[in-house]
């Protein structure tokens, strides 16, 4: 199923790869112009912008580090002189770490928490202020967050946050028809996932496999459309039936 998003302007954060690229090319191929932020790699980051201008669509890459919050609001205000007012933003840039709780130091939660968590909260705080009327935020958590999986404390608990957020925003901007949903991926073939953990992801689900990111990306792609129009608040697992 396609879904037209000409006209649309979309703000994808960590989108250089993984799901996030996915994501953003998928959002340009349905006809919206799309930036794509990156912390580190301008050269990945060019790649997926080279990408889709060679599909026909719109691209331009934007450097940020969303670890301050100073720098989640430049990166709002240039996406909107590149492109225009934003329609569609995911807050979608995270770090994963797999270690027992009690080897965890404060760096270590620092770490994450600043990234999964402070950093999800300022990029919602300048959607919030800035999308459009009718628009859609969307922020990406994990199914990890109904398993529960050992060695995960510092990653799980900073994307349970995310989702408090995604449900009480929406809340707050119902008024302007703007949906705010968090999007839940399970075992999906990224260089996040473990090598580790992906037999035993394949063998949960009903389709013995893991996902690629392009399944996830559909699913994102229906909660930006104007379809998911009734859908706000929600947490939606997009993990082959393993959650």
């Amino acid at each position: 199923m396609t879904y037209v998003l000409a006209g649309k302007h979309a703000l994808v954060t960590g989108s250089s790869r993984g799901i996030g690229r996915a994501i953003a090319q998928r959002l340009a191929k349905d006809g919206a112009a799309v930036i794509i932020h990156y912390v580190r790699n301008a050269k990945a980051a060019g790649e997926v912008v080279e990408a889709i201008l060679e599909e026909g669509g719109k691209a331009v890459a934007i450097q940020a580090d969303l670890a301050q919050p100073s720098e989640v609001q430049r990166l709002f205000e240039e996406a909107e002189q590149a492109i225009g007012p934003l329609d569609i933003v995911f807050a979608n840039a995270a770090d994963a770490l797999v270690k027992p709780l009690i080897e965890c130091t404060e760096e270590d939660f620092d770490r994450i928490f600043t990234l999964n968590a402070k950093s999800v909260f300022f990029t919602l705080q300048q959607a919030a202020r800035r999308v459009r009327n009718g628009g859609r935020i969307i922020a990406t958590s994990t199914g990890g967050t109904k398993m529960f999986f050992a060695q995960t404390s510092l990653y799980l608990g900073s994307k349970g946050a995310v989702e408090q957020f995604v449900r009480v925003l929406s809340r707050e901007l119902g008024d302007r028809n703007i949906t705010v949903n968090a999007l839940l991926p399970g075992f999906t073939d990224t260089d996040l996932l473990p090598q580790r953990d992906r037999a035993v992801g394949a063998s949960m689900s009903p389709f013995n496999r893991i996902g690629s990111v392009e399944d996830v990306a559909d699913a994102a792609v229906f909660l930006a459309s104007d379809d998911a129009r009734w859908v706000t608040g929600q947490n939606l697992g997009v993990g082959g039936g393993v959650f």
